[in-house]
């Protein structure tokens, strides 16, 4: 159980900082978007790209891997109907469906995979579904409802374009094939990409603090109905459809507890970053990725024990 609670603190200091750095007017206005984009445009394809250059592929594609896709994209699309029949913007239904779904497998992931689970490596198949999957998809959406809510009409040469301005797909796509081909990058390219690899995680999570260092109260800023769902999605009934695929599965001991765990993290921080990217459900990725941070220390722990 101590890396449970590990994760949360090195979260929790690093959004503390953000909270008392906005609260003290340090920054400038608007830097909370300046953060956010960079992480987005220069820091998150970097760590994209070092991570799935050096993914263990072969370990990845697991029994695992299936049940863990599967109950990502069960919970995102059980989000949809709820804001859909809420009439919220499009943009912001993509954002509570990705929230619903997309967990924080990094940055507190890895600690409680590493104590609770044994290894970091048991939380790669979450993490690289995540990467080469969700980000680029739900990012490419984001990318066409934003085009549509500036008026643009690019029809469907445009859509099929669409993936190729998005600068997380172009570091996954890279990182897989010279991956997969076998490609020793030199290190003295792949150092300056480690660094600002490094600085997409402590962005994000700066971001976020400042973004709670004057926000009202969780659920003043959205639709309570709609936060309510994704904290009910994320926090229960992910964990719960995970459990359930693993058994059907055949998943059973540190297998199944593995998979159940991963589900059972709460969304993740970068959610509020694409959010902020495409400025659209801010306040919805923002009071998500806080309430189901804080609901799932006691879920973690019951799962966990």
């Amino acid at each position: 159980m101590s890396g449970v609670v590990e994760g949360f603190v090195v979260i929790g200091v690093v959004v503390a900082v953000g909270i008392l750095v906005g609260r003290l007017g340090v920054l400038p206005d608007g830097a909370t978007e300046v953060l956010s984009r960079t992480a987005f445009f220069v820091a998150s394809p970097a760590l994209l790209f070092v991570t799935l250059l050096r993914a263990d592929v072969a370990r990845v594609l697991s029994t695992g891997l299936v049940v863990t896709a599967l109950a990502a994209v069960a919970v995102c699309l059980l989000y949809v109907p709820i804001g859909m029949l809420r009439r919220r913007p499009r943009g912001e239904t993509v954002v509570g469906s990705m929230a619903s779904g997309y967990l924080n497998a990094g940055n507190l992931g890895l600690p409680i995979a590493t104590y609770a689970l044994g290894s970091a490596a048991e939380i790669a198949p979450a993490l690289i579904f995540q990467l080469a999957v969700l980000t680029p998809a739900y990012t490419t959406l984001l990318d066409a409802v934003a085009a549509r809510r500036r008026g643009e009409s690019a029809g469907l040469g445009g859509a099929l374009l669409a993936p190729l301005r998005n600068p997380l797909l172009i570091a996954t796509v890279a990182g897989l094939a010279l991956n997969v081909a076998g490609v020793r990058v030199p290190g003295s390219l792949l150092e300056p990409v480690e660094l600002l690899a490094d600085l997409a995680v402590p962005a994000m999570l700066l971001a976020f603090g400042l973004s709670l260092a004057h926000a009202q109260r969780p659920g003043r800023d959205d639709d309570p109905v709609c936060l309510g769902a994704v904290i009910v999605l994320k926090n229960l009934a992910h964990p719960v459809i995970a459990w359930g695929l693993g058994l059907a599965f055949g998943l059973a001991g540190p297998a199944l507890l593995t998979v159940v765990v991963s589900a059972a993290l709460p969304t993740a921080q970068n959610v509020f970053g694409y959010a902020v990217r495409f400025d659209t459900g801010v306040a919805l990725a923002r009071d998500a990725a806080l309430l189901t941070t804080l609901l799932s220390v006691p879920v973690l722990l019951v799962v966990a024990l």
